[in-house]
């Protein structure tokens, strides 16, 4: 069944994969394509509805992003947010310009009033908060476009043309700081593009077991088990679709955390798969000597990955396909259509150019982690594995800052056990989607005993997110950081510092490296 589709279109807004995830919560299939994507090609996506992204242009100046003025005849439903509602205004006979004054523009969270008559608005309050981000003014307002929302500042936060489907609005819905955003998405999904939600997980499921074992006929799989999250429900999913024609290799690089990789054999011993542990802890180490820069860890550990996965190919015998758990925010953090390269992965952007395979199969690639845990639980995995802490492709080698080695590897693995150790003893987990321990390059004077000592010191980093596309770093209890710090520096040689990170992301990413 052809799902229902939504297509964002981004203009270089900070919030386009949260908007994405917004329409999917509300059971509609969404995906985001670059503002450069030709109309023919948007056309040939049939889809019901299209947003434009916010992005940090002015739609005045003549190297601004545009898009093709056919799109606003082509009898689509339009919603266009901050700069979007702003493109909209500025190609359908308004005018925007830089606001005039300090008051004209708007940062941070707004006072706002409603006209609910208006189908953004339908069955909300008539006030409420919105997150603004605009420096720019729409100075005059389309013709045939009615004002639907005002600020004490703002007369025009937000405009309608509700003959035609289209709607702008200067504030960003998709924030948690925009009181009932998700109602004005869904009111838009529903009342205006006349959704269905036909977008679930059981659907999802079934549908992508179909089209696995039509791709699939009768070859054979080689999946790459790292025991994480997305590897493991690529594997269970592919289990499922093709059977015993799966062979799961799991290679232990050396880069996992404390006792990891036995217990990912343990995990998967009970499964009707193919099951093979490369060790090659050896090989990843003597690449990686010297090397400190964070991309070209990334760069080696994925050439490495595959030739590993070349090799225990061969040993099987002829493997047609290779499967990689690569899902959404992968896809777009690692510099799809004009994103900006943020990070790459083993699975994504470290990819050699000759790869021994057919073909490349990432059944997860256009999930986000919160569904991927859904397809889990729908596919039958158990509770600890599906909700199992994130952890990157290259391991721990980009958790130890500079270069890799096996002494610093053992001293960040202890160090990180303790730290989730007690996590978990103060029943903390739930309150914390990814939490772990870098081993820095900085070193420090500390005093231990009546000596002095010259040695690590550790970051502590914790985030609370609902997607990944954006986290808070968490507030863990002082009591909690301070049992944390004493063991850390009790049990683990060679450290004597323990910093924690209070670093959001925007502007830092999850990770360090």
């Amino acid at each position: 069944m052809a799902h229902q589709k939504v297509l964002v279109l981004d203009f270089g807004g900070q919030y386009n994969q949260l908007i994405a995830r917004r329409v999917r919560e509300c059971g509609v299939y969404c995906e985001v394509k670059p503002y450069t994507t030709p109309l023919e090609k948007l056309k040939a996506m049939a889809p019901i509805g299209i947003i434009f992204t916010g992005g940090p242009n002015s739609v005045y100046e003549s190297s601004s992003p545009q898009v093709n003025p056919e799109i606003f005849s082509w009898g689509v439903p339009i919603l266009g947010i901050c700069y979007g509602c702003q493109l909209l205004a500025h190609n359908l006979g308004g005018k925007v310009t830089a606001a005039q004054s300090d008051s004209a523009r708007e940062y941070g969270k707004t006072e706002t009033f409603f006209d609910t008559s208006c189908k953004l608005f339908r069955g909300l309050p008539e006030k409420g908060v919105s997150w603004m981000s605009h420096g720019d003014y729409m100075e005059k307002v389309p013709d045939g476009f009615s004002l639907v929302a005002h600020s004490d500042a703002c007369p025009n936060v937000a405009i309608c043309d509700e003959s035609r489907g289209f709607y702008g609005v200067q504030f960003h819905p998709e924030v948690n700081h925009t009181e009932n955003g998700t109602a004005m998405i869904r009111n838009f999904l529903y009342e205006v593009c006349k959704a269905k939600g036909d977008w679930t997980m059981e659907d999802y499921k079934e549908t992508s077991i179909r089209q696995l074992r039509e791709k699939v006929g009768d070859g054979r799989v080689l999946l790459a088990l790292s025991g994480g999250v997305d590897s493991s429900v690529a594997a269970a999913l592919m289990a499922e679709a093709v059977g015993n024609q799966l062979t799961c290799v799991f290679v232990d690089h050396g880069l996992m955390r404390l006792n990891e990789g036995d217990e990912v054999e343990q995990a998967f011993a009970k499964w009707d798969v193919n099951f093979v542990r490369a060790n090659a802890e050896d090989l990843f180490l003597s690449k990686l000597a010297g090397i400190t820069e964070p991309e070209q860890k990334r760069k080696i550990i994925g050439e490495e990955f595959i030739r590993v996965f070349e090799a225990e190919a061969r040993k099987i015998g002829q493997v047609d396909y290779l499967v990689q758990g690569t899902i959404y925010p992968d896809v777009i953090e690692s510099g799809a259509g004009d994103a900006a390269v943020i990070k790459s992965h083993h699975n994504v952007g470290g990819l050699p150019d000759y790869v021994d395979f057919k073909e490349i199969i990432e059944p997860l690639r256009m999930l986000f982690k919160d569904e991927v845990r859904q397809l889990g639980r729908e596919l039958g995995l158990p509770e600890y594995l599906v909700m199992r802490q994130p952890f990157p492709g290259p391991g721990l080698a980009i958790r130890v800052i500079g270069e890799v080695r096996k002494d610093k590897l053992d001293m960040l693995r202890l160090a990180d056990f303790i730290f989730r150790d007690e996590v978990a003893k103060a029943h903390l987990e739930g309150s914390m989607n990814q939490y772990f321990a870098v081993l820095t390059n900085l070193r420090s004077v500390g005093v231990m005993g009546d000596g002095r000592t010259y040695d690590y010191a550790v970051a502590l980093r914790s985030v609370t997110t609902a997607d990944f596309m954006t986290a808070d770093w968490t507030r863990i209890p002082y009591e909690v950081l301070d049992r944390v710090s004493v063991r850390i520096v009790n049990e683990v040689p060679h450290i004597n510092r323990v910093l924690y990170d209070i670093t959001s992301k925007p502007p830092a990413t999850v990770e360090f490296e």
